[in-house]
């Protein structure tokens, strides 16, 4: 994944020179990271053009500020690597077809100001909507789960003829391993060396820590830290979650991470688990696994089961869940969902839920 930088050697109309470069991003293993959640990336390595350090992230599930304006759809980001400059470039970024080299390109050239000089400053540029995922996975560009980036690259600075040569080589920096925090954390959770505290969950119990309990969740740190919880080796009842989603929980808790589900559970009850894990994660007050499941369970609607999935949605005050299934009802399938017994339940329960959805199909003109 090299830069190809060359020196600016005609000024342009405005007097104003370029230094160009392409750099070309090799995504492999799509499969493995294709299920990745909204705003997590890919970064490409390194490279120069115009002086300046340049990379490409890839998000496979898009990018989290937009997240349900492009949920279907692969994001691509140009950033900035160079620390205290302010860089006026233009930019194209597209894909390759690694057979025929056909180049596909989803938008004309992006001129933008790329600023890290301040903290209010735009540092990356984004390509949302990149491609549809479903279209990425279905097209020549992506073979033997590879996936090729190209980005040109044009450098503008002031100055009227000024040559921008390539910098002096960048010495090559160590490989460093990747974190194993998570892993180490995980071990802890798993061996209960030092646990101090015990969950009884439908009669199976859970060791954990109180330290990192306390930590990681504000609704289990003051519950804790009630005078009847302040006792070690304090036996605490939950009630109301399962016991494998109180375990994928805590593994959350200590890794930030949701464990692998398992092999023999179907669609249905992954689903299933993903919500239950939703609830915990509001009960519990852990915002960003309340996000993940959001965003899980938003990218797996369907007309039968959307109805219900909007009713918890407005149940645990979960606004971008609420929010794609709104959007999932009114785009084309109103007169489908209107057939499920959710819908009905809706209609005669929870009219106020429905008003909202006919209020917006409304503003759309999609009834």
């Amino acid at each position: 994944m090299s830069a190809h930088n060359s020196p600016a050697t005609t000024p342009t109309p405005s007097g104003v020179a370029e230094s160009r470069g392409t750099h070309v991003f090799d995504v492999t293993d799509y499969s493995k990271h294709r299920d990745l959640v909204a705003g997590s990336f890919l970064r490409s390595k390194t490279f120069h053009v115009g002086g300046f350090a340049w990379s490409i992230r890839f998000y496979p599930g898009g990018h989290a500020f937009e997240l349900y304006s492009s949920l279907d759809h692969v994001a691509v980001t140009l950033e900035l690597m160079t620390k205290d400059a302010m860089v006026m470039a233009s930019y194209d970024m597209g894909l390759v077809d690694q057979v025929t080299g056909a180049r596909y390109f989803p938008i004309e050239s992006e001129t933008a100001e790329f600023d890290t000089s301040r903290a209010a400053g735009q540092s990356r540029w984004f390509l949302s909507r990149f491609m549809k995922k479903t279209v990425l996975e279905a097209s020549p560009y992506l073979r033997d789960d590879r996936l090729v980036i190209e980005c040109s690259l044009a450098v503008i600075k002031g100055g009227t003829r000024v040559s921008h040569e390539p910098g002096p080589p960048v010495p090559a920096s160590c490989s460093l391993p990747p974190s194993d925090l998570a892993e180490h954390w995980g071990r802890l959770l798993k061996e209960k060396d030092g646990a101090d505290v015990t969950f009884m969950v439908e009669g199976e119990c859970f060791k954990a820590h109180r330290m990192v309990l306390t930590v990681r969740s504000p609704n289990l740190k003051a519950q804790l830290n009630w005078p009847d919880f302040m006792q070690q080796n304090i036996i605490i009842p939950v009630i109301g979650i399962p016991p494998r989603v109180f375990e994928s929980l805590l593994h959350f808790i200590y890794t930030d991470t949701l464990p692998d589900m398992d092999d023999d559970l179907d669609e249905e009850s992954r689903k299933d688990r993903i919500g239950h894990m939703l609830i915990a994660a509001k009960m519990y007050g852990l915002d960003r696994l309340k996000l993940i499941c959001e965003d899980i369970l938003s990218r797996s609607l369907e007309v039968e089961t959307v109805s219900n999935v909007l009713l918890r949605a407005y149940e645990y005050d979960c606004s971008r869940l609420k929010d794609a299934c709104i959007d999932f009802i009114i785009s084309d399938r109103m007169s489908e969902v209107a057939r499920t017994e959710g819908y009905k339940h809706l209609k005669i329960k929870h009219p106020s839920i429905l008003l909202e959805v006919l209020e917006k199909a409304g503003k759309l003109q999609k009834i």
